[in-house]
Protein backbone atom coordinates (compact mmCIF):
# COMPACT_ATOMS: atom_id res chain seq x y z
CA UNK A 1 0.00 0.00 0.00
CA UNK A 2 2.95 2.23 -0.06
CA UNK A 3 2.18 3.92 -3.36
CA UNK A 4 -1.22 3.78 -2.99
CA UNK A 5 -0.63 5.54 0.32
CA UNK A 6 1.52 8.42 -0.73
CA UNK A 7 -0.53 9.35 -3.82
CA UNK A 8 -3.43 8.67 -1.82
CA UNK A 9 -2.61 11.45 1.17
CA UNK A 10 -1.54 13.69 -2.36
CA UNK A 11 -4.88 13.10 -3.96
CA UNK A 12 -7.01 13.62 -0.96
CA UNK A 13 -5.49 16.36 -0.18
CA UNK A 14 -6.42 17.86 -3.68
CA UNK A 15 -9.76 16.41 -2.96
CA UNK A 16 -10.24 18.25 -0.13
CA UNK A 17 -9.26 21.80 -0.38
CA UNK A 18 -11.64 21.35 -4.04
CA UNK A 19 -14.63 20.49 -1.40
CA UNK A 20 -13.38 22.99 0.93
CA UNK A 21 -14.14 25.62 -1.97
CA UNK A 22 -16.65 23.61 -3.30
CA UNK A 23 -18.41 24.24 0.20
CA UNK A 24 -17.74 27.89 0.33
CA UNK A 25 -19.11 28.01 -3.35
CA UNK A 26 -22.15 26.11 -2.10
CA UNK A 27 -23.18 27.01 1.27
CA UNK A 28 -22.32 30.80 0.75
CA UNK A 29 -21.44 32.28 -2.45
CA UNK A 30 -24.41 30.49 -4.68
CA UNK A 31 -26.93 31.25 -1.49
CA UNK A 32 -25.73 34.88 -1.37
CA UNK A 33 -25.40 35.82 -5.14
CA UNK A 34 -28.45 33.09 -6.46
CA UNK A 35 -31.79 32.46 -6.12
CA UNK A 36 -32.65 28.53 -5.19
CA UNK A 37 -34.26 28.52 -8.33
CA UNK A 38 -30.80 29.73 -10.22
CA UNK A 39 -29.02 27.43 -7.99
CA UNK A 40 -31.02 24.62 -8.99
CA UNK A 41 -30.45 25.52 -12.94
CA UNK A 42 -26.48 25.11 -12.08
CA UNK A 43 -27.11 21.88 -10.64
CA UNK A 44 -29.20 20.43 -13.28
CA UNK A 45 -26.94 21.39 -16.12
CA UNK A 46 -23.83 19.43 -14.13
CA UNK A 47 -25.88 16.45 -13.27
CA UNK A 48 -27.09 15.94 -17.04
CA UNK A 49 -23.68 17.14 -18.51
CA UNK A 50 -22.24 14.46 -15.75
CA UNK A 51 -24.70 11.57 -17.61
CA UNK A 52 -24.70 12.74 -20.98
CA UNK A 53 -20.57 12.69 -21.01
CA UNK A 54 -20.52 9.03 -19.64
CA UNK A 55 -23.22 8.12 -22.72
CA UNK A 56 -20.75 9.82 -25.23
CA UNK A 57 -17.78 7.77 -24.34
CA UNK A 58 -19.86 4.75 -25.67
CA UNK A 59 -17.14 2.23 -23.50
CA UNK A 60 -13.87 3.76 -24.25
CA UNK A 61 -13.29 4.27 -20.54
CA UNK A 62 -13.40 0.61 -19.03
CA UNK A 63 -11.10 -0.17 -22.33
CA UNK A 64 -8.81 2.20 -21.98
CA UNK A 65 -8.33 1.54 -17.78
CA UNK A 66 -7.62 -2.36 -18.79
CA UNK A 67 -5.95 -2.36 -21.68
CA UNK A 68 -4.04 0.49 -21.88
CA UNK A 69 -0.91 -0.98 -19.71
CA UNK A 70 -1.15 -3.89 -22.41
CA UNK A 71 -1.02 -1.40 -25.01
CA UNK A 72 1.82 0.55 -23.86
CA UNK A 73 3.85 -2.58 -23.00
CA UNK A 74 3.97 -4.47 -26.11
CA UNK A 75 3.36 -1.41 -28.43
CA UNK A 76 4.99 1.63 -26.81
CA UNK A 77 3.99 4.62 -27.22
CA UNK A 78 4.67 5.59 -30.44
CA UNK A 79 2.65 2.96 -31.85
CA UNK A 80 0.02 2.84 -29.27
CA UNK A 81 -3.36 3.69 -31.61
CA UNK A 82 -5.45 3.52 -28.62
CA UNK A 83 -5.58 7.36 -28.28
CA UNK A 84 -6.74 7.82 -31.63
CA UNK A 85 -9.32 4.67 -31.24
CA UNK A 86 -11.10 6.20 -28.52
CA UNK A 87 -11.22 9.91 -29.54
CA UNK A 88 -12.55 9.26 -32.24
CA UNK A 89 -15.62 6.49 -30.64
CA UNK A 90 -15.86 9.47 -28.21
CA UNK A 91 -16.13 12.00 -30.95
CA UNK A 92 -18.94 9.59 -32.52
CA UNK A 93 -21.33 9.78 -29.44
CA UNK A 94 -20.87 12.82 -28.90
CA UNK A 95 -22.30 13.03 -32.58
CA UNK A 96 -25.11 10.72 -31.80
CA UNK A 97 -26.26 12.86 -28.50
CA UNK A 98 -26.46 16.24 -30.96
CA UNK A 99 -28.91 14.36 -33.44
CA UNK A 100 -30.91 12.45 -30.77
CA UNK A 101 -31.05 15.88 -28.75
CA UNK A 102 -31.83 18.44 -31.76
CA UNK A 103 -34.74 15.25 -32.83
CA UNK A 104 -36.15 15.16 -29.47
CA UNK A 105 -35.85 18.78 -28.20
CA UNK A 106 -39.68 19.00 -28.50
CA UNK A 107 -40.11 16.57 -25.86
CA UNK A 108 -37.47 17.33 -24.05
CA UNK A 109 -38.79 21.07 -23.07
CA UNK A 110 -42.60 19.49 -22.45
CA UNK A 111 -40.56 17.42 -19.74
CA UNK A 112 -39.03 20.52 -18.26
CA UNK A 113 -42.70 22.11 -17.55
CA UNK A 114 -41.50 22.41 -13.72
CA UNK A 115 -38.28 23.69 -14.50
CA UNK A 116 -39.10 26.57 -17.42
CA UNK A 117 -35.79 28.19 -16.83
CA UNK A 118 -33.64 25.13 -17.67
CA UNK A 119 -35.66 24.76 -20.93
CA UNK A 120 -34.30 28.06 -22.01
CA UNK A 121 -30.99 27.19 -20.87
CA UNK A 122 -30.46 23.65 -22.20
CA UNK A 123 -28.63 24.33 -25.18
CA UNK A 124 -26.01 25.05 -23.35
CA UNK A 125 -25.68 21.12 -21.85
CA UNK A 126 -23.82 20.16 -25.10
CA UNK A 127 -20.84 22.35 -24.99
CA UNK A 128 -20.49 21.09 -20.85
CA UNK A 129 -20.76 18.08 -21.60
CA UNK A 130 -18.18 18.07 -24.67
CA UNK A 131 -15.79 19.84 -22.38
CA UNK A 132 -16.49 17.07 -20.05
CA UNK A 133 -15.87 13.96 -22.20
CA UNK A 134 -12.93 15.69 -23.38
CA UNK A 135 -11.54 16.18 -20.04
CA UNK A 136 -12.63 11.99 -18.33
CA UNK A 137 -11.34 10.44 -21.78
CA UNK A 138 -7.59 12.31 -21.34
CA UNK A 139 -8.08 11.28 -17.39
CA UNK A 140 -8.60 7.56 -18.25
CA UNK A 141 -5.05 7.67 -19.59
CA UNK A 142 -3.79 9.78 -16.92
CA UNK A 143 -4.65 7.10 -15.07
CA UNK A 144 -3.33 4.72 -16.66
CA UNK A 145 -0.07 6.75 -16.55
CA UNK A 146 -0.08 6.70 -12.77
CA UNK A 147 -1.28 10.25 -13.04
CA UNK A 148 -4.14 9.93 -10.78
CA UNK A 149 -2.50 13.57 -8.53
CA UNK A 150 -2.81 15.63 -11.02
CA UNK A 151 -6.47 14.51 -12.26
CA UNK A 152 -7.26 14.87 -8.91
CA UNK A 153 -5.93 18.36 -8.61
CA UNK A 154 -7.88 19.79 -12.04
CA UNK A 155 -11.40 18.03 -11.25
CA UNK A 156 -11.80 18.91 -7.71
CA UNK A 157 -9.78 21.79 -6.88
CA UNK A 158 -9.25 23.96 -10.20
CA UNK A 159 -12.68 23.46 -11.63
CA UNK A 160 -14.25 25.14 -8.03
CA UNK A 161 -11.38 27.85 -8.04
CA UNK A 162 -12.56 28.55 -11.64
CA UNK A 163 -16.37 28.20 -10.46
CA UNK A 164 -15.68 30.76 -7.67
CA UNK A 165 -14.63 33.20 -9.63
CA UNK A 166 -17.37 33.49 -12.06
CA UNK A 167 -20.15 33.36 -8.92
CA UNK A 168 -17.98 36.13 -7.84
CA UNK A 169 -18.45 37.66 -11.13
CA UNK A 170 -21.93 37.37 -11.18
CA UNK A 171 -22.56 38.34 -7.72
CA UNK A 172 -20.62 41.66 -8.25
CA UNK A 173 -22.42 41.92 -11.47
CA UNK A 174 -19.89 42.30 -13.77
CA UNK A 175 -21.57 39.11 -16.14
CA UNK A 176 -25.46 38.43 -16.35
CA UNK A 177 -27.20 35.21 -15.55
CA UNK A 178 -27.18 33.99 -19.43
CA UNK A 179 -23.19 35.21 -20.02
CA UNK A 180 -23.14 33.33 -16.25
CA UNK A 181 -24.29 29.69 -17.54
CA UNK A 182 -22.29 30.44 -21.24
CA UNK A 183 -19.36 30.93 -19.22
CA UNK A 184 -19.86 28.18 -17.03
CA UNK A 185 -20.84 25.63 -19.65
CA UNK A 186 -17.05 25.62 -20.88
CA UNK A 187 -15.40 25.26 -17.35
CA UNK A 188 -13.88 21.86 -17.99
CA UNK A 189 -12.06 23.42 -20.76
CA UNK A 190 -8.64 24.60 -19.25
CA UNK A 191 -8.21 21.58 -16.77
CA UNK A 192 -8.54 19.41 -20.55
CA UNK A 193 -5.88 21.50 -21.86
CA UNK A 194 -4.13 21.27 -19.43
CA UNK A 195 -4.41 17.17 -18.54
CA UNK A 196 -3.52 16.73 -22.19
CA UNK A 197 -0.35 19.08 -22.00
CA UNK A 198 0.84 17.07 -19.34
CA UNK A 199 0.44 13.78 -21.18
CA UNK A 200 2.41 14.75 -24.21
CA UNK A 201 4.88 15.98 -21.75
CA UNK A 202 5.46 12.29 -20.28
CA UNK A 203 6.50 11.31 -23.97
CA UNK A 204 3.93 8.05 -23.22
CA UNK A 205 0.78 9.68 -25.02
CA UNK A 206 0.18 10.44 -28.61
CA UNK A 207 -2.72 11.00 -31.37
CA UNK A 208 -0.45 10.38 -33.93
CA UNK A 209 -0.75 7.11 -34.72
CA UNK A 210 -4.22 5.62 -36.46
CA UNK A 211 -2.75 2.36 -37.63
CA UNK A 212 -4.49 -0.52 -36.49
CA UNK A 213 -1.90 -2.65 -34.79
CA UNK A 214 -1.60 -6.64 -34.16
CA UNK A 215 -2.64 -6.43 -30.40
CA UNK A 216 -6.13 -4.06 -31.30
CA UNK A 217 -6.95 -7.39 -34.08
CA UNK A 218 -5.83 -9.77 -31.43
CA UNK A 219 -7.85 -8.19 -28.60
CA UNK A 220 -10.78 -6.55 -30.37
CA UNK A 221 -13.59 -8.96 -29.98
CA UNK A 222 -12.32 -9.05 -25.79
CA UNK A 223 -12.48 -5.38 -25.59
CA UNK A 224 -16.09 -5.15 -27.59
CA UNK A 225 -17.48 -7.45 -25.14
CA UNK A 226 -15.76 -5.51 -22.04
CA UNK A 227 -16.78 -1.98 -23.12
CA UNK A 228 -20.42 -3.03 -23.62
CA UNK A 229 -20.84 -4.32 -20.17
CA UNK A 230 -19.13 -2.17 -18.23
CA UNK A 231 -20.04 1.06 -19.66
CA UNK A 232 -23.49 -0.15 -19.70
CA UNK A 233 -22.67 -0.81 -16.14
CA UNK A 234 -20.83 2.57 -15.34
CA UNK A 235 -23.68 4.27 -17.17
CA UNK A 236 -26.01 2.36 -14.95
CA UNK A 237 -24.17 3.69 -11.60
CA UNK A 238 -23.96 7.15 -13.01
CA UNK A 239 -28.00 7.38 -13.85
CA UNK A 240 -28.55 5.78 -10.56
CA UNK A 241 -26.56 8.44 -8.45
CA UNK A 242 -28.44 11.63 -10.98
CA UNK A 243 -31.81 10.36 -11.55
CA UNK A 244 -32.64 12.03 -8.49
CA UNK A 245 -32.04 15.59 -9.36
CA UNK A 246 -33.79 14.58 -12.95
CA UNK A 247 -37.06 13.68 -10.55
CA UNK A 248 -36.68 16.49 -8.60
CA UNK A 249 -36.33 19.09 -11.67
CA UNK A 250 -39.13 17.10 -13.57
CA UNK A 251 -41.52 16.76 -10.69
CA UNK A 252 -40.58 19.73 -8.22
CA UNK A 253 -38.88 22.48 -10.33
CA UNK A 254 -35.37 23.73 -9.06
CA UNK A 255 -35.81 25.44 -6.00
CA UNK A 256 -36.46 21.57 -4.76
CA UNK A 257 -32.86 20.68 -6.85
CA UNK A 258 -31.19 23.17 -5.29
CA UNK A 259 -31.88 22.08 -1.75
CA UNK A 260 -31.26 18.16 -2.34
CA UNK A 261 -27.84 19.28 -4.25
CA UNK A 262 -26.62 21.20 -0.76
CA UNK A 263 -27.77 17.89 0.92
CA UNK A 264 -26.29 15.51 -1.19
CA UNK A 265 -23.19 17.63 -1.28
CA UNK A 266 -22.61 17.89 2.40
CA UNK A 267 -23.05 13.76 2.44
CA UNK A 268 -20.78 13.66 -0.17
CA UNK A 269 -17.58 14.95 1.90
CA UNK A 270 -17.91 11.38 3.23
CA UNK A 271 -16.69 10.59 -0.09
CA UNK A 272 -13.38 12.26 -0.38
CA UNK A 273 -10.48 9.69 1.19
CA UNK A 274 -13.07 7.53 -1.45
CA UNK A 275 -12.69 9.51 -4.42
CA UNK A 276 -8.77 9.74 -3.68
CA UNK A 277 -8.08 5.96 -3.53
CA UNK A 278 -10.30 4.89 -6.27
CA UNK A 279 -7.71 6.25 -8.66
CA UNK A 280 -4.64 5.06 -6.90
CA UNK A 281 -6.19 1.84 -6.87
CA UNK A 282 -6.99 0.72 -10.15
CA UNK A 283 -4.25 0.27 -11.90
CA UNK A 284 -2.71 -1.18 -8.91
CA UNK A 285 -5.25 -3.62 -8.69
CA UNK A 286 -5.33 -4.32 -12.41
CA UNK A 287 -1.54 -5.33 -11.98
CA UNK A 288 -2.61 -7.40 -8.98
CA UNK A 289 -5.18 -9.98 -10.79
CA UNK A 290 -2.45 -10.02 -13.84
CA UNK A 291 0.06 -11.57 -11.56
CA UNK A 292 -2.70 -13.83 -9.54
CA UNK A 293 -1.37 -11.59 -6.07
CA UNK A 294 -4.62 -11.98 -4.44
CA UNK A 295 -2.64 -11.80 -1.36
CA UNK A 296 -2.22 -8.21 -2.27
CA UNK A 297 -5.60 -7.55 -3.60
CA UNK A 298 -6.94 -8.85 0.51
CA UNK A 299 -4.48 -6.87 1.70
CA UNK A 300 -5.83 -3.68 -0.12
CA UNK A 301 -9.29 -4.54 0.52
CA UNK A 302 -9.10 -4.75 4.11
CA UNK A 303 -6.97 -1.50 4.48
CA UNK A 304 -9.37 0.83 2.31
CA UNK A 305 -12.26 -0.73 4.65
CA UNK A 306 -10.55 0.36 7.57
CA UNK A 307 -9.04 3.51 6.73
CA UNK A 308 -12.28 4.68 5.06
CA UNK A 309 -14.24 3.64 7.41
CA UNK A 310 -12.32 5.57 10.18
CA UNK A 311 -12.10 8.35 8.20
CA UNK A 312 -15.99 8.02 7.08
CA UNK A 313 -17.20 7.78 10.62
CA UNK A 314 -15.20 11.03 11.68
CA UNK A 315 -16.37 13.16 8.72
CA UNK A 316 -20.33 11.84 9.67
CA UNK A 317 -20.09 12.71 13.42
CA UNK A 318 -18.69 16.19 12.38
CA UNK A 319 -21.09 17.17 9.69
CA UNK A 320 -24.38 15.57 11.86
CA UNK A 321 -22.62 17.58 15.39
CA UNK A 322 -23.26 20.57 13.38
CA UNK A 323 -26.21 20.08 10.97
CA UNK A 324 -28.54 22.74 12.80
CA UNK A 325 -25.51 25.34 12.81
CA UNK A 326 -25.34 24.97 8.93
CA UNK A 327 -28.98 25.33 8.66
CA UNK A 328 -29.16 28.37 10.61
CA UNK A 329 -26.12 30.20 8.75
CA UNK A 330 -27.83 29.23 4.93
CA UNK A 331 -31.20 31.29 6.48
CA UNK A 332 -29.14 33.75 7.04
CA UNK A 333 -27.37 34.01 4.38
CA UNK A 334 -29.61 34.01 2.09
CA UNK A 335 -32.01 36.21 3.87
CA UNK A 336 -32.95 38.52 0.76
CA UNK A 337 -33.89 35.39 -0.94
CA UNK A 338 -36.54 34.25 1.87
CA UNK A 339 -34.08 31.23 3.23
CA UNK A 340 -36.48 27.79 3.63
CA UNK A 341 -33.09 25.44 4.26
CA UNK A 342 -35.02 23.88 7.25
CA UNK A 343 -35.39 20.39 5.81
CA UNK A 344 -31.53 19.42 5.28
CA UNK A 345 -31.39 18.20 8.52
CA UNK A 346 -32.94 14.76 8.02
CA UNK A 347 -31.73 15.08 4.17
CA UNK A 348 -28.81 15.25 5.34
CA UNK A 349 -28.57 12.20 8.00
CA UNK A 350 -30.05 10.27 6.17
CA UNK A 351 -27.88 10.78 2.82
CA UNK A 352 -24.73 10.49 5.04
CA UNK A 353 -25.55 7.45 6.45
CA UNK A 354 -26.09 6.06 3.25
CA UNK A 355 -22.62 7.35 2.18
CA UNK A 356 -21.04 6.17 5.35
CA UNK A 357 -22.56 2.01 4.13
CA UNK A 358 -20.96 2.82 0.76
CA UNK A 359 -17.42 3.82 1.82
CA UNK A 360 -17.28 1.05 4.53
CA UNK A 361 -17.35 -1.24 2.27
CA UNK A 362 -14.24 -0.60 0.89
CA UNK A 363 -12.89 -0.57 -2.68
CA UNK A 364 -15.02 -3.37 -3.66
CA UNK A 365 -16.16 -1.81 -6.81
CA UNK A 366 -12.88 -1.91 -8.49
CA UNK A 367 -11.55 -5.30 -7.03
CA UNK A 368 -14.76 -6.55 -9.28
CA UNK A 369 -14.13 -4.55 -11.82
CA UNK A 370 -10.36 -5.37 -12.84
CA UNK A 371 -11.02 -8.81 -12.16
CA UNK A 372 -11.86 -11.03 -15.16
CA UNK A 373 -15.70 -11.20 -12.94
CA UNK A 374 -16.04 -7.31 -14.10
CA UNK A 375 -19.43 -8.74 -16.10
CA UNK A 376 -20.70 -9.31 -12.66
CA UNK A 377 -19.99 -5.13 -12.41
CA UNK A 378 -22.65 -4.68 -14.81
CA UNK A 379 -24.92 -7.17 -13.70
CA UNK A 380 -24.92 -5.31 -9.96
CA UNK A 381 -25.15 -1.53 -11.22
CA UNK A 382 -28.23 -3.00 -13.66
CA UNK A 383 -29.80 -4.23 -10.16
CA UNK A 384 -29.15 -0.97 -8.86
CA UNK A 385 -30.47 1.31 -11.32
CA UNK A 386 -33.83 -1.53 -11.47
CA UNK A 387 -33.82 -1.00 -7.91
CA UNK A 388 -33.49 2.70 -7.16
CA UNK A 389 -35.54 4.07 -10.40
CA UNK A 390 -39.43 2.98 -9.20
CA UNK A 391 -38.12 3.40 -5.55
CA UNK A 392 -37.22 7.21 -5.88
CA UNK A 393 -40.30 7.81 -8.36
CA UNK A 394 -42.79 5.90 -5.71
CA UNK A 395 -41.20 7.72 -2.62
CA UNK A 396 -40.36 11.10 -3.79
CA UNK A 397 -44.37 11.27 -4.97
CA UNK A 398 -45.50 9.92 -1.19
CA UNK A 399 -43.30 11.64 1.09
CA UNK A 400 -41.06 14.21 -1.28
CA UNK A 401 -37.50 14.81 -0.79
CA UNK A 402 -37.08 12.78 2.46
CA UNK A 403 -38.22 9.41 0.73
CA UNK A 404 -36.30 10.24 -2.35
CA UNK A 405 -33.36 10.33 0.57
CA UNK A 406 -34.18 7.15 1.78
CA UNK A 407 -34.55 5.22 -1.29
CA UNK A 408 -30.75 6.01 -1.71
CA UNK A 409 -29.68 4.58 1.78
CA UNK A 410 -32.16 1.67 1.00
CA UNK A 411 -30.26 0.95 -2.86
CA UNK A 412 -27.35 1.38 -2.02
CA UNK A 413 -27.15 -0.99 1.62
CA UNK A 414 -28.43 -3.88 -0.54
CA UNK A 415 -25.73 -2.89 -3.78
CA UNK A 416 -23.11 -3.48 -1.31
CA UNK A 417 -24.53 -5.99 0.21
CA UNK A 418 -24.57 -8.28 -3.05
CA UNK A 419 -21.00 -7.45 -3.49
CA UNK A 420 -19.64 -7.99 -0.48
CA UNK A 421 -21.18 -11.25 -0.68
CA UNK A 422 -19.88 -12.11 -3.61
CA UNK A 423 -16.37 -11.39 -2.83
CA UNK A 424 -16.44 -13.33 -0.05
CA UNK A 425 -18.20 -16.72 -1.82
CA UNK A 426 -15.93 -16.34 -4.97
CA UNK A 427 -12.81 -15.15 -3.24
CA UNK A 428 -13.05 -15.95 0.10
CA UNK A 429 -12.45 -12.01 0.42
CA UNK A 430 -13.86 -10.70 3.74
CA UNK A 431 -11.97 -7.26 4.90
CA UNK A 432 -13.62 -6.98 8.43
CA UNK A 433 -12.87 -7.89 12.44
CA UNK A 434 -14.25 -7.72 15.26
CA UNK A 435 -12.34 -4.15 15.96
CA UNK A 436 -14.42 -2.21 13.01
CA UNK A 437 -17.69 -3.55 15.15
CA UNK A 438 -16.65 -2.27 18.42
CA UNK A 439 -15.19 0.94 16.43
CA UNK A 440 -18.54 1.49 15.21
CA UNK A 441 -20.08 1.23 18.16
CA UNK A 442 -17.95 3.49 19.91
CA UNK A 443 -18.17 5.86 17.30
CA UNK A 444 -22.06 6.00 17.81
CA UNK A 445 -21.93 6.34 21.67
CA UNK A 446 -19.36 9.38 21.29
CA UNK A 447 -21.67 10.89 18.45
CA UNK A 448 -24.39 10.94 20.94
CA UNK A 449 -22.24 12.08 23.79
CA UNK A 450 -21.34 15.16 22.00
CA UNK A 451 -24.64 16.11 21.26
CA UNK A 452 -25.99 16.57 24.14
CA UNK A 453 -23.14 19.02 25.00
CA UNK A 454 -24.45 22.77 26.03
CA UNK A 455 -25.77 24.89 22.46
CA UNK A 456 -24.07 28.61 22.85
CA UNK A 457 -25.93 31.29 20.99
CA UNK A 458 -23.68 31.87 18.51
CA UNK A 459 -23.47 29.18 15.80
CA UNK A 460 -19.61 29.87 15.23
CA UNK A 461 -18.79 28.92 18.75
CA UNK A 462 -20.85 26.15 18.52
CA UNK A 463 -19.17 24.95 15.73
CA UNK A 464 -15.77 24.99 17.36
CA UNK A 465 -16.92 23.69 20.62
CA UNK A 466 -18.46 20.37 19.10
CA UNK A 467 -16.21 19.83 16.67
CA UNK A 468 -12.95 19.98 18.94
CA UNK A 469 -14.54 18.05 21.45
CA UNK A 470 -15.75 15.34 18.84
CA UNK A 471 -12.40 15.91 17.07
CA UNK A 472 -10.00 14.93 20.37
CA UNK A 473 -12.87 12.48 21.88
CA UNK A 474 -11.99 10.58 18.43
CA UNK A 475 -8.49 10.60 18.36
CA UNK A 476 -8.73 8.79 21.66
CA UNK A 477 -11.35 6.27 20.28
CA UNK A 478 -8.49 5.64 17.60
CA UNK A 479 -5.39 5.25 19.81
CA UNK A 480 -7.67 2.79 21.72
CA UNK A 481 -8.84 0.56 19.53
CA UNK A 482 -7.02 1.41 16.54
CA UNK A 483 -9.10 0.02 14.09
CA UNK A 484 -6.18 1.06 11.58
CA UNK A 485 -2.76 1.31 11.57
CA UNK A 486 -2.12 4.15 8.62
CA UNK A 487 -5.11 6.19 10.18
CA UNK A 488 -3.80 6.24 13.62
CA UNK A 489 -0.28 7.62 11.97
CA UNK A 490 -2.56 10.36 10.36
CA UNK A 491 -4.05 11.26 13.39
CA UNK A 492 -0.39 11.09 15.54
CA UNK A 493 0.90 13.63 12.92
CA UNK A 494 -1.85 15.50 12.95
CA UNK A 495 -2.08 16.02 16.52
CA UNK A 496 1.59 16.05 17.15
CA UNK A 497 2.55 18.16 14.69
CA UNK A 498 -0.84 20.99 14.53
CA UNK A 499 -2.79 20.63 17.91
CA UNK A 500 -0.40 20.05 20.11
CA UNK A 501 1.83 22.82 18.95
CA UNK A 502 -0.77 25.48 19.88
CA UNK A 503 -0.50 24.87 23.77
CA UNK A 504 2.89 24.54 23.85
CA UNK A 505 3.21 28.16 22.06
CA UNK A 506 0.52 29.30 24.48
Amino acid sequence: MGIIQKQGMKSSLFIMIGFVIGAFNLLVLFPHFFSKSDQGLVRAMIDIGATLSIFCTLGTLPVVYKFYPFYNQYLGPKKNELPFITLMVNLIGFGLLLIIGWQQKDFIVRKLGKSPDLAVYFNYVYPYTFFILMFIWLEGFAWGLRKGVITNFLKETLIRILTTVLILAFGFKFISLPVFIMLFSGIYLIPALILLYTLIQTKEFSLRNFKISSVTRRLKGRMISFALFVFAGQFFNLLAKTNDTFLIFGLRGLSDTAIFAIATYVSAILEIPQRSLNSITIPILAESWKNKDMANIKNIYHKSVSNLLAIGLLLFGLIWLNINNLVAFLNFISNKYGGGYNELPKLIFILGLAKLIDIGTGVNSQIIGTSNYWKFDFYTNLFYIILSLPLNIFLIKSYGLEGLAFSNLVALTLYNSIRFGFLYKKFNLQPYTWRHGVFLISSIILMLFVHQLPIANNFFLNIFIQSATFSVSFYVLVKWINPSPEVLSLFNSFFTNNFLKLFKKN
